[in-house]
């Protein structure tokens, strides 16, 4: 069979001199490239057995120097292609290490859109890149750093960190790179990016720029989540659901937390009183309280009672004494801190370390007194002479002066209790009030909103439209400000502004001032000082020592990462928008909702037309891939095999600590006690793609990935079957082919192949790929390869004379489509085999239409439903499953009196059916065959109901 090529390829357009990629060199945020040598076509011999090692050798270099992966200059896209832009990024995964096989999901998911958007005829450009990480990556640097040279970040200073972190990134970060390549993906390199290269910082410093005067972008001090190891606030939604892990605690328990020799103690309940004070004769004396963190009673500055809880009637509008700060704290009722069945209906309020108490001193304007600092160590405000001592080792400090006062009550050693834990720290995040910057949400929320309402913006699967609202409904500004030495420096300056009163005492009044050199922000000042009417000349400007949130610069990427550098009056990229947001769910809000709101912000388009959110990989037991688990799995073990004591050295030379790694290589010894055995890059691709018909959690068995590689030796033997048995001549145009007067045996088989082209299709056009992989293994393995080769043998065995040479002729050709098509349906999952296979059978067709094809699958047009429509005939399906049937008994038959499959026997056909029965259904219509198919001497048909009769 011959396709009519979407392509006219003109002589020496696929001969590139170079192919560049960008890759970032040094750390001066540019780009630099490397030329990639034109390699010719990779020319190997057809192997008698499936070699996944072997088969997938050089065809990613070959692509790649060709210039098949980049759109628009390329010359072999059609003028039908360019009118016709399919634009999508990568998430880009974090440089703090190397891809793990969620990250291989996505690739293989993404490139096989990107491969049938090709072979659909679209101008594909495939976006790829890095993301900086700036909590991940100045984490894991600092680890290296203590663990090989025993110095801390302090130690060199910020320069010099940060220097070593470009270092860090320079060695480790192609890993990645060399990941994606060996998972086949198409991605265009000559737009790879970095979410700190300058193109990508100039585009940060504008958004924050404009955004700022935009009013959308303000300063305010608020309670926030503090990682005194990190010295770094995270945001509400990362302690809700990515940075923080948060631990069950069932009663007393002692946790290691960094740079502590002892533990510290967690499930304890403390209980002490606080004196009324002036109270009534015959009233309430004290009222006790509880709490987990009694060190943090040092900044109480009230206590909270339910307004309708009549034990404690009394004492509205009353005071209490404070026994270790010697003053007096006001009683509140406040009915929504309070429940009055809990406990004994008292709470303490500390607003500036818990945000419920916070919330209650908003409402009952209570002082905000933080008793800690950024370290977590007590600081001048908490009142006693301790001053500088761990949060921690401060709790045996005040039980101990309560005890003295005689206001401890005494400890429950069986609290239940969750405890927040930072993953990249390991330390217990604290609440801390924090001045940061913020972005303002509401208006670009709705806009998102509106945009997936109104339909021009689409969520797949639909589960998902429905969060998207819950979460912009109820969205709180951003926190954007992260106190990091690595990440986007904020483009924000303080200006410090000295005024002398008439006393002689100096005052200094602050403003903020943005601008991406201190020559554009002290512009900025004195034009901000001039409108408040103060004095232009005498005042200092301080740089913004905070840096920007990682997820604020990857928001920018649906307009970034298309070479945006936010200039006012910049235009819109032209492939802006991306026709296709693809990602794993648990990032929606993350990443996916903040572009969405951000690009729209800019341009007042949605970001994306589609997004499709897959599943989260987990390990066959369903558990979440963790490091500290040890069930991280690199695609590249998977892909090339690996064996046990190998996956266990790689934890040792990883940032886990040692108790970690005894526990993961614990784990790695009971999930793969062999090691994982080499399956290939398509096998894991095709598995992994198939596994997405699971929405939430695809739980990764690993011998499902082996039964694929199966599938690709079931392919591979197809071809070993039928490049034999094929010439040049077989390869002719299936419009030749009529389907009258085909046997039915082909006619079947045209039919399946209509079906599965149409699954396939509809599957891509849906975002349903897994429907798309079922049809293509149902039709090669089934249809193709377990009936029609065993039917088809007898055709191209038999001599060709008459009749039984134009049967023979139309079974090579069909033979050949069914190849093909099977090759060009399954190339967008499997590209590696496919297009080894091909060029092979290119070698099957004459050498004319060879010279209209493409020099490579990935350029050939992907089979449409309306190519084979006129092939599909259910009946013939239904027709011929009843034939099967009776091939199926008689070989039962056969196999059961132990009877030769070659020789003749007469066969009596019993049926219940009478629509089978008809002389115009499938038993009457096909005798001759079935008779040729069971090796029948003679075959009769006979009625159940002639048979009841003669009984």
């Amino acid at each position: 069979m011959a396709f009519t090529s979407r392509t006219i390829v003109r002589q020496n357009s696929f001969t590139r001199a170079s192919r560049p990629w960008a890759l970032l060199r040094n750390h001066a945020h540019s780009d630099r490239t490397l030329p990639v040598k034109s390699l010719p076509k990779p020319q190997k011999p057809f192997l008698d057995a499936y070699d996944a090692k072997i088969v997938e050798k050089d065809w990613y270099e070959w692509w790649e120097s060709q210039g098949f992966f980049t759109a628009s200059s390329a010359d072999y896209y059609p003028p039908s292609g360019k009118e016709n832009p399919f634009t999508m990024i990568t998430p880009p995964p974090n440089v703090t290490g190397s891809l793990h096989i969620g990250h291989a999901l996505t690739v293989s998911v993404e490139d096989a859109v990107a491969r049938w958007r090709r072979m659909s005829g679209y101008d594909v450009r495939w976006i790829p890149g890095t993301d900086h990480a700036g909590i991940g990556t100045q984490s894991v640097v600092e680890k290296m750093l203590m663990r090989d040279r025993g110095l801390s970040r302090h130690d060199l200073g910020r320069k010099e960190f940060v220097d070593e972190v470009w270092a860090w990134r320079q060695k480790y970060g192609d890993r990645i790179l060399h990941q994606m390549r060996r998972m086949g993906a198409s991605v265009d390199w000559d737009n790879l990016f970095f979410t700190m290269d300058k193109p990508r910082y100039e585009a940060v410093e504008n958004a924050f720029i404009r955004l700022y005067k935009d009013g959308m972008i303000y300063r305010d001090t608020r309670l926030v989540n503090w990682c005194c190891e990190l010295e770094t606030v995270i945001s509400d939604i990362e302690a809700s659901l990515i940075i923080v892990d948060y631990k069950d605690i069932d009663g007393r328990t002692l946790l290691q937390l960094p740079g502590r020799t002892k533990g510290v103690e967690f499930g304890v309940l403390h209980h002490f009183s606080y004196p009324i004070h002036n109270p009534d004769p015959n009233g309430i004396k004290e009222i006790t309280v509880a709490t987990t963190r009694i060190e943090t009673m040092l900044g109480d500055c009230a206590v909270a009672i339910h307004p309708n809880d009549t034990r404690y009637t009394s004492l509205h509008g009353k005071q209490i004494y404070h026994p270790i700060l010697k003053k007096t704290l006001p009683i509140v009722c406040d009915e929504s801190l309070v429940e009055m069945e809990f406990g004994t209906g008292v709470v303490k309020v500390t607003p500036a370390h818990d945000p419920n108490d916070y919330a209650c001193a908003k409402r009952h304007g209570l002082p905000i007194t933080s008793m800690f600092d950024k370290l977590g160590k007590l600081n001048p405000s908490c009142g006693i002479p301790s001053l500088g001592n761990d949060r921690f080792e401060a709790r045996d400090i005040v039980v101990d002066m309560l005890k003295a006062s005689g206001h401890y009550k005494g400890r429950d050693d069986k609290h239940v209790m969750r405890v927040a834990i930072c993953s990249r720290s390991g330390d217990v995040i604290e609440p801390l009030l924090q001045p940061q910057w913020y972005i303002r949400c509401k208006e670009m929320a709705d806009m998102a909103r509106k945009q997936v309402e109104s339909g021009e913006m689409n969520i797949m699967p639909k589960h998902h439209v429905q969060e998207w609202y819950r979460w912009l409904d109820s969205i709180q500004d951003w926190c954007i400000s992260r106190q990091l030495w690595w990440g986007h420096e904020i483009p924000a300056y303080k200006i410090r502004l000295n005024t002398i009163d008439k006393k002689g005492k100096t005052h200094f009044t602050e403003f903020w001032v943005v601008g991406s050199t201190e020559t554009e922000a002290r512009q900025e000042a004195i034009a901000l000082l001039a409108k408040e009417g103060l004095e232009t000349e005498n005042f200092d400007l301080v740089k913004d020592d905070d840096v920007l949130d990682t997820w604020f610069s990857s928001g920018l990427l649906p307009l970034s990462a298309l070479g945006w550098k936010g200039r006012i009056g910049e235009p819109i990229p032209a492939r802006y928008p991306l026709q296709l947001m693809e990602t794993g769910y648990d990032i929606l809000f993350f990443w996916v909702a903040r572009m969405a709101m951000l690009a729209s912000h800019f341009t007042k388009k949605p970001a994306f037309e589609d997004i499709y959110l897959h599943a989260m990989v987990r390990d066959g037991q369903g558990r979440k891939m963790s490091k500290s688990l040890g069930n991280v799995i690199d695609p590249l073990h998977v892909i090339e095999g690996v064996d046990l004591e190998t996956m266990k050295n790689n934890l040792l030379v990883s940032n886990l600590a040692p108790k970690e790694i005894t526990t993961s290589s614990l784990n790695l010894e009971k999930e793969y006690p062999t090691g994982i055995p080499a399956c290939g890059t398509d096998s894991l691709r095709f598995a992994l793609v198939a596994y997405t018909q699971q929405t939430r959690q695809i739980n990764l068995e690993m011998s499902n990935v082996i039964q694929t590689a199966h599938f690709c030796n079931k392919l591979w033997n197809l071809f070993k079957f039928g490049l034999g048995r094929l010439g040049p001549a077989d390869g002719r145009p299936m419009s030749q082919l009529s389907p009258a007067g085909l046997s039915l045996v082909n006619r079947y088989i045209l039919s399946r192949m209509a079906e599965t082209v149409r699954q396939c299709q509809t599957g891509f056009e849906s975002y349903r790929l897994f429907d798309a992989t079922d049809a293509l293994r149902r039709f090669i393995v089934e249809d193709v390869c377990d009936v029609y080769v065993e039917f088809s043998k007898a055709a191209l065995n038999r001599p060709k004379h008459g009749e039984d040479q134009v049967e023979t002729l139309d079974t090579r050709t069909i033979l050949h489509a069914c190849m093909d098509v099977s090759l060009r349906l399954a190339h967008p999952f499997m590209p590696f085999v496919t297009e080894e296979l091909w060029q092979h059978l290119k070698h099957n067709i004459p050498p004319k239409e060879q010279a209209l094809q493409s020099p490579t699958l990935m350029l050939e047009q992907y089979p449409t439903p309306n190519q084979f429509e006129c092939f599909y005939d259910s009946e013939v399906e239904n027709h011929f499953k009843v034939v099967l049937s009776i091939i199926h008994a008689s070989r039962s038959l056969r196999q059961g009196h132990q009877i030769s499959v070659a020789k003749e026997l007469p066969f009596t056909i019993l049926c219940d059916n009478p629509d089978l029965m008809d002389p115009k259904g499938p038993l009457y219509q096909y005798l001759d065959e079935i008779k040729g198919f069971i090796k029948a001497s003679e075959l009769n048909l006979v009625s159940s109901d002639v048979c009841e009769r003669e009984i």
